[in-house]
């Protein structure tokens, strides 16, 4: 089969696999007692939900990626779900017994570097003193984001589906083999898991789907290369493929640094409780999230594809719509404290 159609069956194998396992990992959940509480201060369900749906997106991605992968990737691939694997098992020990902030950041480097030792990096100052620890960061920052996102059904694996999705069509029209298999088998994985997931869901992937969605939408961010943009135009179209997440921990380490609390203290302070404050139910909230989300996918699609002159000014664009939506978040928050107090 030509590489290029490779995703074909890790699509497709992505999503039947994680369709079939989502119901076993959720039994598992439940025997092992990994499960979400009821907290009225901060989450909305009002029964036990089982919180191990990772193990099945994790498994159905792993599976399809190493069957299907040509050989000459094969290499590459195994050190991204490693990677991605160490994060699934801190995940689960996190939503069983709930690790120290401290552990799981140094866990998040430690799988950071794994792709680092692999060659997997930021080459943007072709500087290894700079470029290594702009890597670092960027990845555990995206694997901390997916996960500051997974406040409600459904949004963080359609959020992380969607953002796979472009990452894909990108993908495909640079001619990149291997980002279009990794974006492949996080998009199928995904949607499989959201059958169960999306609201009212009957399951939620914890920490364990959370951390390495996020730290995969990193690595394929980095893996993108483009041949005819130039550097000043390219590092904004995986930016505006991750908005959403981006946006969503940056608004929320703000507010919550801006009002003297701690970034790792939960909280109903989110994109998605503010949306919900001015008055549109979880399911509007979420299809909300998810057209901003395509909104500025298909922004840095077109970026990707426009000539310089027009994809610099379409990338400015978006992230200028980016701080006016942050203005309106601040804008919601203030107004919802106000009437609180009232």
């Amino acid at each position: 089969m030509d590489a290029t159609l490779q995703y074909i069956p890790i699509l497709i194998v992505g999503f039947a696999t994680s369709l079939g396992l989502t119901p076993l990992s959720r039994q598992i959940a439940m025997r092992l007692g990994v499960v979400d509480k009821p907290n009225q201060a901060r989450k909305t369900h009002k029964d036990h939900k089982p919180m191990m749906g990772g193990l099945a997106i994790y498994i159905s991605l792993t599976v399809s990626v190493l069957l299907f992968s040509p050989p000459q990737h094969i290499k590459e691939l195994a050190a991204i779900v490693a990677g991605a694997g160490l994060l699934t098992i801190v995940g689960a020990f996190d939503d069983r017994y709930n690790l120290s902030w401290r552990l799981r950041f140094g866990m998040q480097f430690l799988a950071a570097s794994v792709l680092v030792f692999f060659g997997i990096q930021i080459r943007m100052f072709g500087f290894a003193f700079i470029d290594i620890p702009l890597t670092l960061i960027w990845v555990v920052a995206l694997t901390n984001a997916t996960n500051f996102l997974d406040n409600m059904d459904g949004l963080t694996a359609g959020l992380s589906a969607i953002a796979a999705g472009w990452f894909l069509l990108i993908a495909l029209t640079q001619g990149q083999v291997l980002v279009s298999l990794l974006a492949a088998a996080i998009f199928g994985s995904a949607v499989g898991f959201l059958a169960y997931n999306f609201a009212p869901s009957s399951t939620f992937m914890g920490d364990m789907g959370a951390l390495p969605l996020g730290y995969l939408l990193a690595t394929l961010a980095i893996k993108l290369n483009f041949a005819t943009q130039p550097l000043g135009v390219t590092w904004m179209i995986p930016i505006l493929v991750l908005a959403l997440p981006i946006f969503d921990i940056n608004l929320v380490v703000w507010t919550r640094v801006s009002e003297k609390r701690s970034p790792t203290q939960a909280g109903r302070d989110h994109t998605s409780h503010r949306i919900q404050a001015i008055g549109f139910n979880a399911r509007k909230t979420l299809f909300i999230l998810y057209a901003m989300c395509i909104l500025f996918g298909g922004i840095g699609f077109l970026v990707s594809a426009a000539p310089a002159y027009l994809a610099w000014r379409l990338g400015v664009f978006g992230i200028g719509t980016l701080f006016l939506l942050w203005a309106s978040m601040w804008w919601i928050r203030l107004r919802y404290q106000q009437e609180k107090q009232l």
